[in-house]
């Protein structure tokens, strides 16, 4: 797989941050427009390095402290619009035919704006985005996932948001926030609710905590699919050892994974349940190397859940703090651990089954645009599962 045949094959993502995929021109523009000057920089080129540099700093703070910059040039309807549309044209750029897009509508309003102007003003932005790329000829639908901060408590009102803009736009609800100290648990009167109205939803979870999240996440909140989830390996031995002990004694082995004899590993009941259930898994590789929740990507996860048959997906997160796009991590995955067409074919299948839009939208997309788009690169495929 080249950089251009990930860059050309059509693509599904499904976890991928609004507020973390800003252009830096464009945040530029945004701050001189209302009047926001805290910029750690006043011209794009230098502002983008900054966020990528705090993004890889290892410092929690710092990281987070980017999002201050993004959040603060989306509280008018104006900007938010305007994020919105652009997030549509740079991910059809990047050969996405598929996303769903995630923010915290509680995130916006500090300048008196209301959640449902939120909701409104992504959702516009949206479709102005679809009609932008149609005409240029390209093709792409983004959908919305509301997210509730889970350190606060507004998850009951973002799920009903969820429900009430359903048929415009929104595909699901989702948590995000720190996971240590703020379990999904928390928010189990928003999932009730959600399950009741027989809505989608996905949890953040197995990323800056283990096992216990993504219990919590399926076993009590019914999450249709986890957010990261890269923490199921703890529940994984190779030969025997936990695999962060077996990883710890091959770390300088970038072709670990690669190799590996799967008859050497077993899964624990937590693992095997995700897998047997095909619970889809939200996988960010080049975030969770910043939040340290892998160690490179030739030894992410990612490699050793897809060799076990897990529904796994291909994922940006934070498309500016990461430097990244869906392209560029199906890149680096073909770099450093050895992914062909065939299997960026695999997860973005996986991703379109895996998705918050009705079967037979899902089966089209499948069927007459992601099929034969590999078929034009050559790639004829095997069955998915």
């Amino acid at each position: 797989m080249t950089p251009g045949d990930a860059r050309s094959a059509p693509k599904v993502l499904l976890h991928d941050h609004l507020d973390g995929g800003l252009r830096p021109q464009t945040i530029v523009e945004l701050a001189d427009d209302i009047g926001y000057g805290d910029l750690p920089y006043g011209a794009a080129a230098p502002l983008g390095a900054w966020f990528r540099e705090s993004a890889d700093s290892g410092s929690l703070p710092r990281y987070l402290a980017t999002f201050e910059h993004t959040l603060a040039v989306m509280q008018t309807p104006e900007g938010i619009r305007r994020v919105a549309r652009e997030c549509v044209e740079d991910l059809a750029e990047d050969g996405v035919i598929y996303a769903e897009s995630r923010y915290a509508p509680e995130q916006h309003l500090t300048r008196g704006l209301s959640l449902e102007a939120v909701v409104e003003a992504v959702n516009a932005g949206f479709r102005e985005g679809e009609a932008l790329v149609a005409e240029r000829g390209g093709r792409i639908r983004v959908m919305v996932l509301l997210t509730a901060m889970r350190q606060a408590a507004m998850s009951t009102e973002i799920a009903r948001l969820a429900v009430r803009y359903r048929d415009e736009g929104v595909a699901g609800f989702d948590i995000a926030g720190a996971e240590a100290g703020y379990p999904p648990t928390r928010h189990l009167d928003a999932f009730e609710y959600l399950r009741r109205e027989n809505a989608h939803f996905t949890i953040h979870a197995g990323e800056g905590f283990g096992l216990p999240s993504i219990w919590e996440a399926i076993q009590w909140c019914g999450a249709d699919r986890l957010g990261h989830g890269v923490r199921i390996v703890d529940d994984i031995t190779i030969q025997g050892q936990p695999f962060g002990s077996w990883l710890h004694a091959h770390q300088t082995d970038a072709r670990a994974l690669v190799d590996l004899d799967l008859a050497d590993v077993r899964l624990g009941r937590l693992a095997a349940y995700v897998r047997d259930m095909r619970i889809p898994l939200e996988m960010c590789p080049s975030s969770n190397l910043q939040t340290s929740a892998a160690v490179s990507i030739a030894l992410h996860p990612i490699t050793l859940l897809k060799r076990l048959r897990f529904r796994v997906t291909l994922n940006t997160d934070n498309r500016l703090m990461s430097g990244t796009s869906l392209s560029r991590e199906a890149t680096l995955l073909a770099d450093e651990a050895g992914w062909t067409l065939a299997d960026l074919r695999w997860v973005t299948i996986n991703a379109m089954k895996s998705a918050f839009i009705a079967f037979d939208e899902r089966l089209a997309l499948i069927d007459d645009v992601i099929k034969p788009g590999y078929l034009e690169l050559g790639y004829a495929g095997e069955p998915v599962s």
